[in-house]
């Protein structure tokens, strides 16, 4: 079992550390191969069949097919990554951000503007009493855009 880290009791927070890193190898390394326009039409021409190429888990499979871009950092991916796949998409950072708050992207981006998300709730879990401390967050998929090839 992997060591506990000072920043696991944070909630939404995922570290890329080289838990993650290992964890997320093949899905950054599919990421990264949309760095190559003829691997971004391969992938735009049959998703599921380019994915066959990449020894991904079903559940980083499935984060990729419903671009869910939370999912995809809680199973190690690396934002800087998974951003080609949302820039592939047409997406900016502020929709990704917004997708991952729950919000749109002028929503997100307007909130940044205001200086960010409030502090209420943004503490360790530690820190809560017992009957009001957040559920730990697991890396199960969670799709927050809709999206599915």
């Amino acid at each position: 079992m992997a060591r506990a880290r000072d920043y696991d009791d944070i909630p939404g927070t995922y570290v890329f550390d080289g838990r993650r890193s290992q964890q997320g190898y093949q899905l950054n390394m599919f990421c990264m191969s949309l760095n190559a326009e003829a691997n971004r039409e391969r992938f735009r021409a049959d998703e599921r069949a380019y994915l066959d190429g990449f020894d991904l888990t079903s559940q980083q499979r499935r984060a990729v097919l419903e671009r869910d871009w939370l999912g995809m950092l809680q199973l190690g991916g690396n934002i800087y990554y998974t951003f080609k796949l949302a820039a592939l998409d047409g997406l900016s950072m502020q929709d990704v951000g917004g997708a991952m708050s729950g919000v749109s992207g002028g929503e997100f981006n307007q909130m940044m503007i205001d200086g960010g998300r409030p502090v209420d709730g943004n503490r360790r879990t530690g820190e809560f009493p017992a009957d009001q401390s957040p559920e730990p967050q697991s890396p199960e998929i969670r799709s927050t855009a809709g999206h599915s090839s």
